[in-house]
């Protein structure tokens, strides 16, 4: 067979001329304008929902150069906070926290209210990263106009939520939301956190994650205004109503709390919406109720006292590891501390004597 030498039935085109490595284009360049403190505040109360993000940004941001600016915000819209209702909801992971948000949110949108969701990411302890993806979970919510969904990095903070959560909290209600879920990161027993910063502590669990002995457990359950039972459908119906009249049965070992009311438990399916607007109802009664016997508003005021403590000892914090002096002699204890040549307990001491000017 005769071959033609040089010709094939291959051919390669040309293509397209590859851009650049970098976009010359100034679009790309350009930064973000740096707004002033007015126009922060006057995008708040607007409900400018990039300016509220930004703000939020900056008050969660570590430098410290960002606090001073953060803490004339969070004064600046302090007049026009705390007009909303503060609900905090937590739960196991895995219960469906998510998922009851975006239905239990959607109810409430429903009632002519402006919801703000709070999520809590939990950091990695290895890289500090978080994921940032409860949106993706809140298809529904995380669109309608009425709401505003925002996930924060815990940054390795205790108790189930961010260290600038309630300051985030104050900045949606000058913004004119008027009800406030926080979503904690769901680490169990011990994120009791969030009970100091909101007027409703809602707990969310699943049938078969615990019995009567569960339940007299101190810690979370006795923090709890109300105890949902999720995914109450399907097979799981029966299992659910038994849960229920479990924990309902530890309750009652409790003595009955502060406000008057021994928590309700309740099953809903945030699936078919079925116990949705029981939930709700129960809210709203808790709220009525603890107005009128006065431990709503002394709640808050003991809530402001206990953060004022709090920032008091993070400011402390701060002010002294950016001390010169403990910078100074910081990296030098740190290797004494390492090779055994001094006890952590004497460095620390020498260290608050550099900070107090002592010799």
């Amino acid at each position: 067979m005769k071959q033609n030498k040089g010709k094939t039935a291959l051919q390669v085109n040309p293509g397209v001329i590859q851009p650049p490595d970098i976009n010359p284009s100034k679009r790309y360049l350009k930064k973000k304008k740096v707004l002033s403190t007015n126009e922060f505040v006057k995008g708040i109360r607007e409900c400018d929902i990039t300016v509220l993000s930004r703000a939020i940004t900056m008050i969660e941001s570590d430098l410290y150069e960002h606090r001073k600016q953060a803490y004339d915000i969070i004064n600046a819209c302090i007049p026009f906070s705390g007009n909303s209702v503060r609900i905090g909801i937590t739960g196991i992971p895995g219960v469906g926290k998510s998922t009851f948000i975006e239905s239990f949110g959607n109810y409430v949108i429903g009632q002519k209210h402006k919801l703000a969701v709070l999520a809590i990411d939990p950091s990695s302890e290895r890289t500090k990263g978080s994921i940032l993806g409860d949106k993706t979970r809140m298809e529904t919510l995380s669109v309608n106009p009425m709401a505003y969904v925002r996930p924060s990095p815990s940054k390795g903070s205790l108790g189930g939520v961010a260290s600038r959560t309630r300051e985030a909290m104050i900045l949606c209600e000058a913004a004119g939301f008027d009800c406030i879920f926080i979503e904690t990161v769901g680490v169990g027993q011990s994120e009791t956190m969030v009970h100091s910063m909101v007027d409703f502590f809602l707990l969310l669990q699943i049938a078969g994650a615990g019995d009567e002995l569960q339940g007299i457990k101190r810690g979370i359950m006795e923090m709890a205004d109300a105890i949902v039972i999720t995914k109450a459908d399907g097979t799981n119906v029966k299992r659910s109503e038994l849960a229920r009249s479990q924990y309902s049965n530890a309750l009652t070992l409790f003595p009955v709390p502060e406000a008057g009311l021994r928590p309700a438990v309740m099953t809903c399916s945030a699936i078919n919406n079925s116990g949705i607007n029981e939930i709700w109802d129960y809210i709203t009664h808790f709220r009525n109720y603890t107005e009128k016997n006065g431990y709503y508003g002394e709640n808050r005021k003991r809530q402001q006292l206990y953060w004022f403590y709090e920032n008091i000892k993070e400011s402390l914090n701060d002010n002294f590891f950016n001390n010169d002096e403990v910078k100074k002699h910081l990296p030098e204890l740190e290797k004494e501390i390492a090779e055994c040549r001094m006890s952590s307990v004497a460095a620390s001491h020498k260290l608050l004597e550099a900070f107090l000017g002592k010799k």
